[in-house]
C-alpha cells in the first residue's frame, strides 16, 4: 500500500492519496478554487486511468470539502464519506457551518454516506480505520493506517506549529484535548497534519501532540481563552498562530 501527500495549495489542506492492491482513496479534497489541479494531481500519481472508490473528509469546513464535488464527478461520481455530524451541511451547501463564507465562496451541495468511528476501509494489501476526533468540529474525523502506525488527523491538528480553534461552530475545547490524547495513546509514527510537512519519528509526534495538549490545557485554565500573546486570527484562519513561534521541525537539542 502507498500512501502519498500531495501538499497543501493556499487554503486547501492536504490531499492524501492511498494506493491499494485492491482499490484507492483520497483523504480530503481541499477547496474548489483548484479542484481541476487537484485532478491532474491525483491522475498523476495514480495513472491517468486509475480510479477513486472514495474520497473520505475529515471535516465539513470548506478547506477540506468545498472540491469534493467536482472530484467524485471526475472519477465516476465516487462515494464521498463524512462523519454523520458533516452531512447536513454538506448535502445542503451550507455555506456558514462549513466556514465557506468566509472565503468568500459557495458550497456546493453534495450527496455523501456517514463515516463512523472504527470503520474500516480495506485496500487489499492494506487499511484504513476511521477515528471520531471531535473538538475543532463535532463531525472531526481522522484516519488511521495501522501497517504504517500514521495518523492522518485533518484539522485538529492544523500544522506542527499551529494549534486549531475550537470557536468556530460545533467546537468544543475540552473534545481537543480528548481527541488529541486519543491519537497519542496509538503511538503514532507518523502524522499528515492538515497543511504542511508530514511529523515523523515517535518522539517528534509525541513532542508535537504533548505540545497542542498542553496549550489546549493552558487555555481551559484560563477560562476557556487564549493566552493574550496569541494574535487574533484572521478570518478565513481556522488555526492560531502562537507567539512566539512554535517550532515546525524537530528540536534536535531534546
Amino acid at each position: 500500500m502507498r500512501v502519498l501527500r500531495l501538499p497543501a495549495i493556499h487554503h486547501d489542506t492536504n490531499l492524501v492519496v492511498i494506493e491499494g492492491s485492491i482499490g484507492n482513496l483520497l483523504i480530503d479534497a481541499g477547496t474548489s478554487w483548484y479542484q481541476g489541479l487537484q485532478v491532474e494531481r491525483i491522475k498523476g500519481v495514480l495513472g491517468e486511468e486509475a480510479n477513486l472508490d472514495r474520497i473520505l473528509l475529515t471535516s465539513k469546513r470548506y478547506p477540506c470539502s468545498g472540491g469534493a464535488k467536482h472530484l467524485s464527478e471526475s472519477f465516476e461520481n465516487c462515494e464521498v464519506g463524512i462523519h454523520a455530524d458533516g452531512q447536513a451541511a454538506l448535502e445542503t451547501g451550507d455555506f456558514f457551518t462549513t466556514w465557506a463564507n468566509r472565503f468568500d465562496s459557495d458550497m456546493p451541495p453534495i450527496a455523501t454516506h456517514a463515516v463512523e468511528d472504527g470503520d474500516v476501509f480495506a485496500l487489499g494489501d492494506g487499511q484504513v480505520e476511521s477515528l471520531h476526533l471531535p473538538g475543532h468540529s463535532a463531525d472531526g474525523m481522522g484516519y488511521w493506517i495501522p501497517e504504517q502506525k500514521m495518523m492522518i488527523t485533518g484539522i485538529l491538528l492544523p500544522r506542527a506549529d499551529r494549534p486549531t480553534r475550537w470557536d468556530l461552530p460545533s467546537g468544543c475545547l475540552p473534545d481537543v484535548i480528548s481527541s488529541l490524547k486519543k491519537i497519542r495513546a496509538l503511538h503514532p509514527q507518523s502524522l499528515i497534519p492538515m497543511q504542511g510537512p508530514a511529523i515523523k519519528g515517535e518522539r517528534h509526534v509525541k513532542e508535537v501532540l504533548n505540545m497542542h495538549i498542553d496549550f489546549f490545557k493552558s487555555c481551559i485554565e484560563n477560562n476557556g481563552q487564549v493566552p493574550v500573546s496569541v494574535p487574533r486570527p484572521a478570518q478565513t484562519a481556522l488555526w492560531y498562530t502562537p507567539h512566539p513561534p512554535w517550532p515546525l521541525e524537530e528540536n534536535e537539542s531534546l
